[in-house]
């Protein structure tokens, strides 16, 4: 299917935007924690926390992962990414609907 991989990116970014909500709340916290907290497989959490820390949104410390003060920045400047997305979704959807 044409939108597949779309999906699936998108599950995948959810995933790490419910990591990066819950060390935001608990934070500094581990690996084993949030998977209890989640309710996710470790290795899930652990590429999530490695994406969000290449992204420089967090940072690993031996207490735990946290947010950076730049994280703040970054989450910002998703909040703007997602509403050109949700732009770019609807042109999607208005010319699939003209088919």
């Amino acid at each position: 299917m044409v939108f597949k991989k779309l999906k699936a990116e998108a599950e995948i970014v959810l995933r790490h935007l419910q990591v990066l909500k819950t060390v935001m709340e608990k934070q500094p916290v581990g690996i084993f924690k949030l998977s209890d907290i989640l309710n996710m497989p470790k290795h899930r959490v652990r590429y999530s926390l490695r994406v969000l820390e290449q992204s420089g949104i967090i940072v690993p410390t031996q207490y735990g992962a946290m947010v950076k003060d730049e994280g703040y920045d970054k989450i910002e400047e998703m909040k703007n990414e997602i509403k050109e997305i949700k732009n770019l979704v609807d042109s999607i959807e208005d010319l699939l609907n003209k088919l």
